[in-house]
């Protein structure tokens, strides 16, 4: 395991990592908000905020010199935060917000309430506007050859005036080779963004988020998963009525069978049932003892 101990350390200190294994101290500051309401899913805290109260809280802390990490779990991220050596990434992180409504459906039946599910491809829209009319810089990291560039594009075209500080993508495995990984966090340190949208998939953005805000403590790094390809337009997303029926899922895997089907079917199905019975029972729980 690689361990860095101070924000200050300078990028040659990233010659020594083997791999993407981080451990994130107690100096780099990291703590979750108390002014509004948390909610427990499954033993995972998440942030009670809906879409427009989230970008708020990122541009007021931008104004305020704060940085932080944005995670957003989805069922199958939720299903293996449940495994120890993963749950300090959720535990780390400055903002947790549901996305996946299996997840809202499950507050609710148990007696709490997250008001909405917020999706990392939905704050890529509502950061990157907000972004433009407060003159902050965006930086996308991840996606195959050419798709952060064509998504920087994309919202350039969408949002007047927004800057991209600039892309990255990384090639396949470049978090087990110490130059591929220095390489990495010295084009985004380098950038000095201020929101860096990070789509490399789940458990490795969000490793490589706690990383690089040792480098850039005052920037906000959003964990995003596949919506870089959205944005560019390689994959299309299920439209609105799909998305709040909370049947995105379905949309996905048919729109890629071979690589979703496991994880939906195998993985994902049984693993919701089974956070419904214990979000039942949570509720009961809580009522005997009342």
């Amino acid at each position: 395991m690689v361990l860095f101990s101070s924000p200050s350390r300078t990028l040659a200190s990233l010659r020594s990592v083997t791999a993407l294994d981080l451990t994130v101290v107690d100096e780099v500051g990291l703590s979750r908000p108390d002014q509004h309401q948390q909610v427990t899913v499954d033993d995972v805290t998440f942030d009670a905020l809906r879409e427009t109260e989230v970008v708020e809280h990122v541009m007021v802390a931008l104004e305020e010199g704060r940085g932080g990490n944005l995670i957003t779990p989805n069922v199958d991220i939720l299903r293996q935060l449940r495994r120890p050596q993963l749950r300090e990434l959720a535990e780390q992180a400055e903002l947790v917000v549901p996305d996946g409504m299996p997840i809202v459906w499950a507050s609710r039946l148990q007696g709490e309430e997250l008001p909405e599910r917020v999706t990392g491809s939905s704050l890529i829209w509502s950061l990157s506007e907000a972004a433009a009319r407060s003159d902050r810089s965006l930086y996308l990291l991840g996606g195959a050859e050419g798709i952060a560039e064509r998504a920087a594009d994309r919202l350039t075209e969408e949002y007047d005036g927004l800057e991209v500080a600039g892309w990255h993508c990384p090639p396949f495995g470049f978090e087990k080779r110490p130059e591929t990984l220095e390489e990495t966090v010295s084009a985004v340190v380098e950038a000095k963004p201020d929101i860096v949208f990070v789509a490399l998939g789940f458990p490795k953005q969000e490793r490589l988020m706690q990383l690089l805000r040792e480098h850039l403590p005052n920037t906000w790094f959003v964990g995003c998963g596949g919506t870089l390809t959205m944005v560019a337009g390689e994959i299309s997303r299920a439209p609105l009525w799909i998305q709040r029926s909370g049947l995105e899922w379905v949309h996905r895997l048919a729109m890629e069978p071979r690589r979703m089907a496991k994880r939906y079917l195998v993985h994902d199905l049984p693993y919701a049932a089974g956070l419904f019975a214990r979000a039942a029972a949570r509720r009961s729980a809580t009522r005997r003892a009342a």
